[in-house]
C-alpha cells in the first residue's frame, strides 16, 4: 500500500513565511520610529516652533478625511493577477523616499518655505503612501493565510519581529543625535543609513508572501453607498478607531526625546533606557495561548492599565534612571497588545461584516483604523507643540544653544506623565463597550460553514 499524504495543517506558520510576512513589518516600524523624531528635528534645526510643527502636521488629517475612504474604496475593488492588497505592499519604498525628503529641508530656507515643505511631504507620506500601505495590510492577511490561530501567530510573533525593528532606531537615534545628527545634513545622513536596509527589507513580504485564498462573501464591485452603509452600521470600527487613535496620539507626542533632554539632561540616557524594550520579548509569545482564553479587547485593557501605572511612575521618576526604567517597562509592556492586536480587531470587525452577508471591506475597514492612527499621530505632534508654546519653550536653529524656561521642563513633565494617563484612561472607557469578540465563536463558526458550502458549489 502507499503512503497516505499527510495533510497540511491549515494554522501552522512556517518559519520561513513568518520571516518573509514580518520583514516589510519591520522596516515600517523603523520608518514609524524614526517620524517620531521629527518634532525635535523641526524645533531645534529648522527653528520651527512645535505648536506651529504640530498644527501643520494636524492640518494635513484635513486631506486625509477626502483621501482615506477613497484609497479603501479602491483597494477593496483591486483584483489582480497578484491580489487584492499585495501590489500596494511596493508603497513601503514611497514611504523610505518621502521619509528622507522630510528630513532634508534646509534650514536656511524662509519659514514660509519650510511649512510649505513639511506640509507637502508630510500629506504625500501619510496620505499617499503611508495610508495604502497600511489599508491593504488586512485586504492581503486574510487572503494570504485565512486562519484566525495563523492570525494570531502573525500579529504576536511577526510583532516581536516589528518590536526588534522599532527597537533599532528607538536605541540608535539619541545616541547618533550627540555624534552625527548634530547638523541638518548630519540629520539626512542619518535618515539614509536607515532607509537604505529599510528599502531591502520592505519588499520581502512582496516577494515571498502570494495572497491564496477567497473569502468575500460577495465579490462584485463594491460601491459608494455600499461603503458607507457599512461604516455606519458597524459601529465597532468605530470603537476600535477611536482606541486606536488614542494609542497613536500619545505613542507618538515624541515626548521622550524632550524628556531625555531637557529633564535629564543627557539624550544619550534615551538609548540606555530603549534597551530595557528587551525585556518585552518573552510577552510576545504569551499571546497565541492567552487569546485562546481572553478577548484581545479585555487583554488591552489590562496593558492601558499598566501603562497609567507607568505614566504615575514617570512623574515622581524625574532623573532617577531605575524609577524611570520600571516606569518605560510598564508603558512598553502596556502598549504592546494594542500595537501588535488591533489588526485582529480590525479582521473581526470584517467577519462581523461577512457574518452579516455584506462585503469584509477588509481596506475599508483598515482604512478606519488607518485614518484614525494618522490623526492620532498628528495629534500627538499638537498636543505636544500647544502645551509646550503655552509653557513658554523656547525653539532653535542649528547650532543655537538656550537654557529652557522652568515653566517649560514642568510641561515636559506632565507630557510624559498626566496628561497621557488621563487620554489612556479614555480608552479604557470606551474600549469597554466593544462586545464583538463575545459574539466572534458563532460568528467564525458560522463563516466556516458558508464558506465550505460555498467551496464545495464552486467545485
Amino acid at each position: 500500500m502507499g503512503k497516505t499524504k499527510k495533510e497540511k495543517d491549515p494554522n501552522r506558520l512556517g518559519f520561513g513565511k513568518l520571516l518573509a510576512w514580518s520583514s516589510s513589518g519591520f522596516s515600517a516600524a523603523m520608518q514609524s520610529v524614526i517620524i517620531g523624531f521629527f518634532s525635535i528635528y523641526c524645533s531645534t534645526i529648522l527653528g520651527l516652533e512645535p505648536a506651529l510643527v504640530g498644527t501643520l502636521l494636524l492640518a494635513t488629517k484635513i486631506f486625509d478625511c477626502f483621501t482615506d475612504l477613497l484609497i479603501g474604496y479602491l483597494i477593496d475593488n483591486t483584483n489582480t493577477r497578484l491580489g487584492r492588497g499585495r501590489p500596494y505592499e511596493l508603497c513601503i519604498i514611497g514611504t523610505w523616499i518621502t521619509t528622507i525628503m522630510l528630513y532634508s529641508c534646509p534650514p536656511e530656507w524662509e519659514m514660509v518655505a519650510k511649512c510649505i515643505w513639511v506640509v507637502v511631504v508630510y500629506t504625500l507620506m501619510n496620505s499617499g503612501f503611508i495610508s495604502l500601505y497600511y489599508s491593504a495590510q488586512n485586504a492581503y492577511m486574510v487572503r494570504a493565510f485565512n486562519s484566525n490561530e495563523v492570525y494570531v501567530k502573525i500579529n504576536a510573533y511577526a510583532g516581536l519581529i516589528y518590536m526588534v525593528g522599532g527597537m533599532i532606531p528607538t536605541i540608535a537615534v539619541p545616541m547618533l543625535m550627540e555624534t552625527m545628527a548634530t547638523t541638518a545634513k548630519g540629520w539626512q545622513t542619518m535618515i539614509i543609513v536607515f532607509a537604505i536596509p529599510g528599502f531591502v527589507l520592505g519588499v520581502g513580504r512582496f516577494l515571498g508572501v502570494k495572497e491564496k485564498y477567497n473569502v468575500d462573501v460577495k465579490t462584485d464591485h463594491v460601491t459608494i453607498r455600499e461603503l458607507l452603509d457599512i461604516i455606519k452600521k458597524n459601529k465597532y470600527i468605530w470603537i476600535v478607531a477611536f482606541v486606536f487613535m488614542v494609542y497613536q496620539l500619545v505613542a507618538n507626542m515624541g515626548v521622550n526625546t524632550y524628556y531625555f533632554t531637557y529633564v535629564v539632561g543627557d539624550i544619550g540616557m534615551m538609548s540606555a533606557m530603549s534597551i530595557s524594550a528587551v525585556l518585552m520579548v518573552p510577552i510576545m509569545f504569551v499571546f497565541p495561548p492567552l487569546l485562546k482564553k481572553v478577548s484581545i479587547d479585555r487583554v488591552i485593557i489590562w496593558g492601558f492599565i499598566a501603562c497609567c501605572a507607568g505614566c504615575i511612575l514617570n512623574w515622581f521618576a524625574l532623573d532617577n534612571f531605575a524609577l524611570l526604567m520600571i516606569a518605560n517597562c510598564l508603558k512598553g509592556v502596556g502598549v504592546v497588545p494594542m500595537s501588535m492586536m488591533a489588526g485582529l480587531l480590525t479582521i473581526e470587525c470584517g467577519d462581523y461584516n461577512e457574518w452579516q452577508e455584506r462585503p469584509r471591506m477588509d481596506a475599508t475597514l483598515g482604512i478606519a483604523q488607518g485614518l484614525a492612527g494618522n490623526v492620532g499621530n498628528a495629534l500627538g505632534s499638537f498636543v505636544l507643540g500647544i502645551f509646550l508654546q503655552i509653557a513658554g519653550f523656547i525653539s532653535t536653529v542649528e547650532g543655537e544653544v538656550v537654557t529652557q524656561p522652568d515653566s517649560a521642563v514642568f510641561m515636559i513633565r506632565l507630557l510624559a506623565s498626566w496628561i497621557p494617563m488621563v487620554f489612556y484612561v479614555f480608552a479604557i472607557l470606551v474600549l469597554k463597550k466593544y462586545d464583538l469578540s463575545k459574539k466572534m465563536p458563532q460568528i467564525r463558526r458560522e463563516l466556516e460553514e458558508r464558506r465550505a458550502v460555498r467551496a464545495n458549489t464552486e467545485a
